[in-house]
């Protein structure tokens, strides 16, 4: 029960920053976040596709594959919410799950996932995320992570 609490926590959390960027005017975005020191731009970019727009002119695609990937995330999570070990991969389940719920309930019920900031530095001044995002990239490290201790632990 405590992972769904993280799941919705985190989801909530991007979903309320979402609707935020959705609230604010087109001509206020893109700004600079002003506690960032001029690393993080704020945008209101709508994505009817996968990252970068890719399959945008498919819509049904992009709204079943993602769907069939967060139900593979939730019934892993749960396999493993019984179990004593996995600690980190629970964790980054729950943590890429979060993410995911959030991505795509946007595609599910908006049409478009929300992407709201970038990190001025670099490659990734010209890539817009939102945290549903870094939540998945999180957790696919954490999970990672657990992996590669249980590994070392083993041997």
């Amino acid at each position: 029960m405590k992972y769904t609490w993280i799941v919705l926590a985190l989801a909530g959390l991007d979903q309320g920053i979402k609707q935020n960027i959705e609230d604010q005017e087109d001509q206020t975005l893109p700004r600079d976040l002003p506690c960032a020191k001029g690393w993080i731009r704020l945008h209101k970019n709508h994505n009817a596709g996968f990252p970068f727009g890719v399959m945008k002119n498919r819509p049904q695609l992009v709204q079943t594959i993602p769907l069939m990937m967060t139900s593979a995330l939730a019934g892993a999570l749960a396999a493993l919410s019984g179990r004593r070990e996995g600690l980190a991969e629970k964790l980054g389940l729950a943590v890429a799950l979060g993410g995911a719920v959030s991505n795509t309930w946007d595609r599910m019920v908006r049409g478009y996932v929300v992407d709201y900031f970038s990190i001025r530095w670099k490659g990734l001044k010209k890539v817009v995320f939102n945290l549903g995002d870094f939540f998945i990239f999180l957790g696919a490290l954490m999970i990672l992570a657990g992996q590669m201790v249980r590994e070392f632990r083993e041997k």
